[in-house]
């Protein structure tokens, strides 16, 4: 070999010894490989292993805290970004709660899996009903129709089928004490809006949907407030002041759009002293939660 050819061939002898020696370190390490001085640059591998992931369970849990702090009640929240995929859940206490009326979102399912099961539409009056306990939150066709699927073990059964581990309906007619948790409520709305597959169909899904989005303008208050200024939102919201305590039960959930990326989100809260502050308290967590998942978090 010539002196000309050895002189060529170094400079490809060390670029391969340096490529080796960056393949053979296992994940999550970073190496620095120090070239000789008349090399241009050196070379630095860094793994995304070592990148800190975003605990946006945390970051939520964070804001939820802050939002309630002097709040003699619980609140839970549980997102999704169904634009984007990422998700985070908040639970207070035991994480269960009173439904109120949110729960007629959940009737609205029941009959709709019936109606799907008999291989038939709703009937004029069951329209009527579910029009009535969506849009006008109107609870003598919420009771009509809380008949009509059976009760809590209609509910129940639904229930079964649609996802919900948690949720557990109220006895006899009381269909507002029905127990439940933020994560059901979401679990539930992916089913309504057709996340990851549903066994609602898809006319289905469009009813329940076209409800939701045409609520009454004084009941468009909960988690709408985390979408855009103007942007259309589809939800429905429960109120309750229970007797024994009197406070309220604050509820809402629902679909909301902001920055062309569209959420999930469930909120549910107890212990409010008024109606207003639990509104208050639902629609600043509401918020957070869209931000704690949002692209830009």
């Amino acid at each position: 070999m010539s002196h000309a050819a050895g002189r060529r061939r170094r400079p490809l002898l060390r670029a391969a010894v340096a490529s080796a020696a960056l393949l053979a370190v296992g994940a999550g390490t970073t190496v620095y490989v120090t070239t000789q001085p008349h090399d241009a640059t050196a070379l630095v591998s860094r793994t995304t292993a070592e990148r800190s992931p975003v605990d946006r369970d945390a970051q939520l849990a964070a804001a939820v805290r802050a939002l309630a702090d002097g709040h003699d009640g619980e609140v839970s929240v549980a997102v999704l970004d169904v634009t984007g995929g990422a998700s985070a859940t908040y639970a207070s206490g035991d994480g269960t709660y009173d439904t109120a009326s949110i729960v007629k979102v959940d009737v609205l399912a029941a009959l709709l899996l019936r109606a799907q099961d008999e291989d038939r539409a709703l009937t004029a009056r069951e329209k009527a009903y579910a029009a009535a306990m969506i849009e006008r939150s109107d609870n003598d066709a919420t009771t009509a129709l809380w008949s009509t699927i059976g009760g809590a073990d209609g509910l129940d059964a639904a229930n079964g089928r649609l996802g919900l581990t948690r949720t557990t309906g109220g006895d006899g007619p009381l269909w507002g004490l029905t127990q439940t948790t933020a994560a059901d409520q979401l679990v539930l709305l992916r089913q309504v809006f057709g996340v990851g597959g549903s066994v609602l169909s898809a006319a289905s899904r469009a009813y329940v949907q076209g409800l939701m989005g045409n609520v009454e303008a004084d009941q468009a208050w909960g988690v709408s407030a985390a979408g855009s200024a103007g942007a259309a939102a589809e939800l429905k919201n429960g109120w309750l002041r229970r007797s024994t305590t009197e406070l309220w039960d604050i509820n809402s959930v629902g679909r909301v759009s902001a920055a062309e990326r569209r959420y999930l989100v469930a909120v549910v809260s107890n212990g409010s002293t008024t109606k207003d502050d639990g509104i208050a308290l639902v629609e600043g967590v509401a918020r957070a939660a869209v931000g704690a998942v949002s692209g830009d978090a």
